[in-house]
C-alpha cells in the first residue's frame, strides 16, 4: 500500500526526519505537534492551555491539508510534562472536538522537545 505525505505551510515545519502526517489508505497519522508558532518556528509562551491551543491549531492545519477535519479523528495521544495540566488541556480539547469524542491516551513524560509542556498526535480515518 502506498503512503502519501501530508504537509501544510500553516503548521510548523518538521524539526527532524519525519513528515507532518502520512496517509495510508483511509487512515491518516499525524506526527506529534508541539506549540511552535508556524511563522517563527519558536515555542509559544504561556501556560499549558495556551500551548495546547497552538498545538491543536497546528494539527488543524495539517489535517485540513489532507482534506480532513477533527470529526475524522479516531484517536488522540497527549503527552504532558506535568499531569496537573490534565484538566486545562481537556478544556482546550473540547473546543476542537464534538461528541462522540475520539479515543485518547494521556501520558506524563519527563520532557518534550524545545521545553514544550504539551505534545499531541492524531490518528484519523476518512470514510
Amino acid at each position: 500500500m502506498s503512503r502519501t505525505v501530508i504537509a501544510s505551510d500553516a503548521a510548523p515545519k518538521a524539526i527532524g526526519p519525519y513528515s507532518q502526517a502520512v496517509q495510508v489508505g483511509n487512515t491518516i497519522y499525524t506526527s506529534g505537534q508541539i506549540p511552535l508558532d508556524p511563522a517563527t518556528g519558536e515555542l509559544v509562551a504561556g501556560d499549558a492551555a495556551v500551548q495546547a491551543h497552538r498545538v491543536f491549531d497546528n494539527l488543524k492545519a495539517v489535517i485540513e491539508a489532507a482534506g480532513a477535519s477533527f470529526s475524522d479523528v479516531v484517536r488522540v495521544g497527549i503527552y504532558l510534562t506535568d499531569l496537573s495540566n490534565f484538566a486545562a488541556v481537556n478544556a482546550v480539547m473540547t473546543e476542537y472536538f464534538q461528541p462522540p469524542f475520539p479515543a485518547r491516551s494521556t501520558i506524563g513524560v519527563a520532557s518534550l522537545p524545545r521545553g514544550a509542556q504539551v505534545e499531541v498526535d492524531l490518528v484519523l480515518v476518512r470514510g
